[in-house]
């Protein structure tokens, strides 16, 4: 696995934590915030040809 890669797939999984955490604690703004990165993330982890589950959208 490149760096790339590897750094795109831990940037979504931080994100998905950071949005879970924003959920349960009913910031609804924040988890607004962490879903339009976690959108970003993965439509450029796509861009780029790097698989990735969709699990928190």
């Amino acid at each position: 696995m490149d760096a790339f890669t590897a750094g795109i797939l831990q940037r979504i999984k931080n994100t998905e934590a950071d949005l879970d955490r924003a959920r349960a604690a009913g910031d609804d703004f924040l988890a607004e915030v962490e879903q339009g990165e976690l959108e970003d993330l993965q439509r450029l982890a796509v861009e780029h040809g790097v698989k990735v589950g969709v699990s928190s959208v």
